[in-house]
């Protein structure tokens, strides 16, 4: 019973890391990286995603309830929220 519970909460706290990941990453770069040329290299969201993988991985190695898994999900989520924002740049203003 409780490693179900300790189970259930790795799982909520790898989606929140994810969910979270996600969106301050592309709200980051919609925000401040705007008038960074550099942004829109395709290989920035790769790097962005590396970088928050490698920033991860202390925090999965102290915490038993989550894996190794759980800091490439949020790297992968980083990445991809990096890509989104990227994208919301190249879409015209909304009046």
């Amino acid at each position: 019973m409780i490693e179900t519970l300790i189970g259930a909460i790795g799982i909520v706290a790898t989606g929140g890391a994810t969910v979270i990941g996600y969106l301050k990453s592309r709200d980051f770069v919609a925000r401040r990286l705007r008038y960074v040329d550099v942004i829109r290299n395709p290989f920035a969201p790769w790097a962005a995603g590396a970088v928050a993988t490698v920033a991860a991985a202390p925090v999965v190695w102290l915490l038993p309830v989550i894996g190794g898994g759980s800091a490439l999900l949020f790297g992968a989520a980083v990445g991809v929220g990096t890509r989104a924002g990227v994208r919301r740049l190249d879409r015209p203003p909304e009046d």
